[in-house]
């Protein structure tokens, strides 16, 4: 179970009951109802029905853990997977028994079911290219007809993604536990500048120079590839070689991209970069900013993500890099990364997750939760 999730239930007074989530051996979950898997619930249950009496369901999904507390009228159901039950699960099954609980809970008769689902996944496949499909919306629909009633989450990687899902979504913010890390963690930070390792996340560095009252920089350049040029191999038509057009249709012909040699818009000599993003999945575009970074006179580079997903060769890269620190909250669990790179540091968000549960449990206003922050937050 992710560390996030302890600090959530433990600062919700709450225990964790312990029951097993298993896989048949033709790879499927058994959805044999959410009664039958909480038999071994234990002492937990009825300390968390003392706290959410009657109302609430909660839905805990990261990429190692799962957490459902339902209410149906007086009964509480809970699941949880065990620390040593499938520690390193793919997204996808992830999600499959998120969507398998939810129903659970739908077909027992919970009030409303709640998904607290600090990284949400696929969020990037929030766009049309080409002639693709938008995953983020096909697993919004999803989530929906198996019953969930409501979603707080972090940092979508768009904010428009909220508009796929037909019921409320509250998507919190981690840059106020960021910035206070940049305040207090980093020596002589006044000496620094934001970094946008791409023209795409300046929206974001801008807003963390303007509350830290610091300056800004881009990197812009061949360097950089963006989501938006990346091929991901769906042509549609199909290239045809002799293709014949269509007498009288002439259309326009496109000019091919064609970047500029890479350039650092911004003053970095003699001073601290920090590269603001918020999610750190594949990091060479970092290393490769670092490196521009170091040539150009930055004396200390830190990069700073809400997400730290960190896969593949990630640890590795990021200790043999320019990189001297990478900081990121635990909406992801990466406990084993820390363990590859002591550059790894982490911040904890548990506090303002426990504070929206409650909240919406207690049905108070989340504008507290939303004060001063902006949509380039």
């Amino acid at each position: 179970m992710g560390h996030s999730q302890k600090q959530i239930v433990r600062r919700l007074g709450a225990e964790l009951g312990k029951s097993v989530v298993y896989q048949e051996t033709n790879g499927e979950r058994p959805g044999k109802g959410i009664r039958s898997l909480v038999s071994s619930v234990g002492a937990g249950v009825k300390r968390l029905e003392e706290e959410m009496t009657g109302t609430l369901s909660l839905l805990f999904i990261t990429a190692a853990g799962l957490l459902i507390a339902g209410t149906a009228a007086s009964e509480v159901f809970q699941v949880s997977l065990q620390d040593s039950v499938y520690c390193f699960r793919d997204v996808n099954t992830a999600v499959m028994e998120l969507l398998i609980m939810a129903y659970a809970l739908k077909t027992a008769c919970a009030r409303n079911i709640i998904g607290v689902i600090p990284y949400f996944p696929y969020s990037k496949q929030s766009k049309m290219r080409k002639r693709g499909s938008i995953v983020c919306k096909l697993l919004a629909s999803m989530l929906a007809k198996a019953g969930l009633t409501h979603i707080i989450t972090m940092d979508l990687h768009q904010k428009e993604i909220q508009g796929f899902f037909s019921f409320p979504v509250d998507n919190l913010r981690a840059s106020p536990f960021l910035l206070q890390y940049i305040q207090e963690e980093i020596p002589n930070y006044r000496n620094a500048v934001i970094v946008a390792k791409s023209p795409d996340a300046a929206k974001r560095a801008q807003s963390y120079a303007e509350r830290l009252r610091l300056g800004l920089a881009v990197i812009h350049g061949e360097a950089q590839c963006t989501e938006l040029d990346m091929d991901d191999g769906r042509h549609s038509p199909p290239m045809v070689k002799n293709a014949t057009v269509h007498p009288g249709l002439e259309l326009p012909l496109m000019m091919a991209k064609e970047k500029p040699p890479i350039t650092v818009v911004g003053d970095v000599g003699g001073r601290i970069a920090i590269i603001v993003d918020d999610i750190i999945d594949d990091v060479e575009s970092f290393v490769a900013a670092a490196e521009i970074l170091k040539e150009r006179g930055a004396y200390k580079i830190y990069v700073m993500a809400t997400h730290g997903i960190l896969s593949a060769e990630a640890p590795r890269l990021i200790e043999e890099s320019s990189i001297d620190e990478v900081v990121v909250t635990n909406t992801v669990p990466h406990e084993l990364q820390k363990l590859q790179c002591p550059k790894i540091k982490t911040v904890d968000i548990s506090l303002i997750l426990s504070e929206a549960i409650r909240r919406i449990h207690n049905g108070e206003s989340m504008a507290y939760l939303f004060r001063n922050i902006t949509v380039d937050d």
